[in-house]
């Protein structure tokens, strides 16, 4: 079987999104034979024709009719796309995309369409784009979900949210929070055996305010734990001082891979301060902590549990106004973050996207919350 997956781009951009969908090609083909054909929807993304052995091609602009002269000469009658409406268009709105895939559809009986909402509309104060753009943004969903044969999501709200836009349409929504893309070890070590790391990873903008907003927070936790180094990783932040508190900080920068998860392997805590709770589903660095088995600590809680994430249980909340945290508690944390993983790692989600792409009307889903009735 092939199929078409549908993304904004693919590495060697630095993109979640690509990473994603990449990770989920390979398990795909590793599990069930299942190839992709990769079309990308940025006309200004630079890379490879194809990678892994998975050919790609690439829009020539931002159109339905580029979009169909990609489609149409294909043989392949399946596509998946994966939907974030700001990776398809400057302000969110790909009405080209969605024009192109329902023209696409109409031509024969045969096509199925799989979609994958990553996001589904923004919202802003009245003096942003995104609040006049928004109910068009809701608007491109609506047509979308109505259009595609199976609808899945990362979070539980969005899942309501489709449901109701359908119209009936979606029976059941899928929720599945997004694995890890630095990969998922098969051996996961005690905290004891680790070194008494702490790990700030991600987006170069939120481990700053890490360091600028979250001082006090991060010297409680590293202080609870005995920390002996803070690890930062990723796009460099300009940080103009080496150490807090007499624990140095060893500045990683890009790095691959493997490097990562070999170092969240060995560390005690991966340290958040953003997304907020609400959005954990959807955090790969949050899901890479969970699938090694880290103590995630974040700065803010919710006061109810959200997309299975419970404050005390599957992470911790770094608060003055919480009790010390120490090396038993946290390992009861990091095996909770890392059994909630389990439920929906990337072996597991392949084998709910396989069953939608081949249509079949039955997938088991009793490990996610099933949307059913609201």
């Amino acid at each position: 079987m092939v199929i078409i997956q549908v993304v904004p781009k693919l590495p060697p951009a630095i993109n979640g999104l690509g990473d994603y969908a990449l990770s989920l090609a390979r398990q795909l083909r590793q599990e069930f034979a299942i190839e992709t054909h990769f079309i990308v929807g940025d006309p200004s993304w630079e890379g490879a024709e194809e990678i892994e052995g998975f050919p790609i091609s690439t829009v020539s602009e931002r159109s339905s009719a580029a979009l169909l002269s990609l489609l149409l000469p294909s043989s392949s009658a399946t596509l998946l796309l994966h939907y974030v409406g700001y990776g398809y268009a400057k302000r969110g709105c790909p009405v080209w995309l969605v024009d192109g895939l329902q023209r696409w559809r109409a031509g024969s009986t045969q096509r199925r369409l799989v979609t994958m909402f990553h996001e589904l509309h923004a919202f802003g104060p009245p003096w942003t784009s995104s609040f006049w753009l928004s109910p068009l943004q809701k608007n491109l969903v609506a047509r979308l979900v109505k259009l595609s044969d199976r609808a899945l999501t990362n979070r539980q709200l969005y899942a309501k949210t489709l449901y109701h836009l359908s119209q009936d349409k979606q029976i059941e929504i899928p929720t599945l929070p997004v694995f890890s893309n630095i990969g998922e070890p098969k051996q996961v070590p005690p905290l004891a055996e680790r070194q008494r790391r702490l790990v700030v990873f991600g987006h170069p903008n939120s481990r700053l305010l890490v360091y600028q907003q979250c001082l006090l927070a991060l010297e409680q936790t590293c202080k609870a734990l005995n920390i002996e180094e803070i690890c930062d990783i990723g796009v460099p932040t300009r940080l103009n001082f080496s150490d807090i508190n007499g624990i140095p900080i060893v500045q990683k920068g890009v790095t691959d891979a493997t490097e990562i998860s070999e170092l969240l392997l060995n560390s005690l805590v991966g340290f958040l301060n953003f997304p907020p709770p609400d959005y954990l589903a959807k955090s790969t660095i949050f899901a890479a902590y969970c699938a090694h088995k880290l103590i995630p600590v974040l700065v803010t809680q919710s006061a109810v549990p959200i997309d299975g994430l419970q404050a005390g249980k599957h992470y911790w909340v770094a608060d003055a106004q919480n009790e010390q945290l120490g090396l038993p508690g946290g390992q009861a944390i990091a095996d909770n973050a890392y059994n909630w993983y389990q439920a929906h790692n990337l072996s597991v989600q392949a084998k709910i996207f396989a069953a939608l792409l081949e249509g079949n009307k039955q997938v088991n889903l009793d490990n996610y919350e099933r949307f059913t009735d609201f």
